[in-house]
């Protein structure tokens, strides 16, 4: 079967890596599947009109019921789409953008959420359609670079001086856009690092809005204690998460973050913002820590450096979860099955 897959496809994201990823599986059942990026279109006419070429495409997926589902609604094809975070936390309070994911959702074969929580919220804020919304957790696989250097990693995100190997450096991964929030923590992160120079904030990711990136750029050169990195490959990135002393989330929202699995998965500890995409895989001070406020996040992040028996426990608990509830063959067959039902 020949199918069209679109997606948000910025470069070492995680819709990205996601959209490799179900590409990958979708491929290893012997079908053929092109991935495409969402904003290479203007209107859903460029889709049918794409999908109509010879040979035609047999069938569609697209993540985002908004960003990519509605590129869909002209073509006649069978298409599933999969539930994205700024679908349910964003866009359904745009009742013109709600309107639109109603039409997809009603045309779709199948849609896929990756928690419970985000199928309730869709059944709630979208016409009920339960009986074609399956919950599929994301799978995650990690594979950290063997021959990587982390003082040298210090050193090219701007972390000088002689006692690197002595800093406990918080690891901040996200796309520089405002719905990541990174910003939110500098204040109270520098405030902690003046009183203990030994802690260290490292914000790295792809520049995604250039406009918010040159604000971040800014405010973060004259915030001590905090570092923009450029970013790395998949496997540098989860080498460095190896050597943290814990990975951060700051989102205003999330439908599930990678990141935060990738690293429960390289056993870190993980402190993430108390939001309802986060709380879905992060039960505090058992698989990671929860906070509030800046604040909050200083204090639980100080807990965790000098209570060895909760770093143990949330980093076993979280190693335990991904493998029990985030299985990389699980969502392989998964997305295997769902694409039997585009025939």
């Amino acid at each position: 079967m020949k199918l069209l897959f679109l997606a948000c496809l910025s470069p070492k994201t995680g819709n990205c890596t996601t959209a490799e990823r179900i590409r990958a599986h979708i491929e290893s059942a012997g079908h053929t599947c092109e991935l495409r990026d969402a904003a290479d279109f203007k209107s859903s006419a460029e889709v049918a009109s794409l999908i109509e070429q010879k040979p035609p495409f047999e069938g569609a997926i697209a993540i985002h019921l908004f960003k990519g589902g509605r590129l869909l609604l002209d073509t006649q094809v069978p298409f599933g789409v999969v539930f994205g975070g700024t679908d349910i936390n964003e866009d359904v309070k745009v009742e013109q953008k709600r309107a639109v994911m109603e039409q997809v959702l009603l045309k779709a074969r199948f849609a896929v959420a990756f928690t419970d929580k985000l199928k309730a919220e869709a059944e709630v804020f979208l016409l009920s359609q339960s009986s074609k919304i399956y919950v599929q957790p994301q799978g995650i696989k990690t594979e950290a670079a063997q021959s990587f250097c982390w003082s040298e990693f210090l050193r090219r995100s701007g972390v000088s001086g002689e006692d690197v190997e002595d800093l406990h450096v918080f690891l901040l991964v996200c796309g520089l856009r405002r719905v990541k929030d990174p910003l939110y923590l500098l204040e109270a992160f520098s405030e902690w690092h003046t009183e203990n120079p030994l802690v260290v904030l490292i914000i790295i990711g792809p520049k995604i809005d250039p406009v918010f990136t040159e604000e971040v750029e800014a405010i973060s050169k004259r915030s001590a204690g905090v570092y923009l990195a450029q970013e790395r490959s998949q496997e540098e990135l989860h080498a460095a998460m190896r050597r943290s002393a814990a990975l951060v989330n700051s989102s205003v929202s999330e439908g599930m973050s990678a990141a935060i699995l990738e690293a429960m998965d390289l056993e870190v500890p993980v402190v993430a913002r108390d939001i309802p995409g986060n709380t879905a895989v992060v039960q505090h001070e058992v698989t990671g820590l929860l906070y509030s406020s800046p604040q909050e996040f200083v204090r639980v992040s100080q807990r965790l450096l000098v209570d060895g028996e909760l770093r143990e426990r949330v980093v076993a608990n979280g190693k335990r979860y991904v493998e029990e509830h985030h299985s990389l063959d699980h969502e392989r067959e998964a997305y295997q099955r769902l694409v039997d039902m585009l025939h």
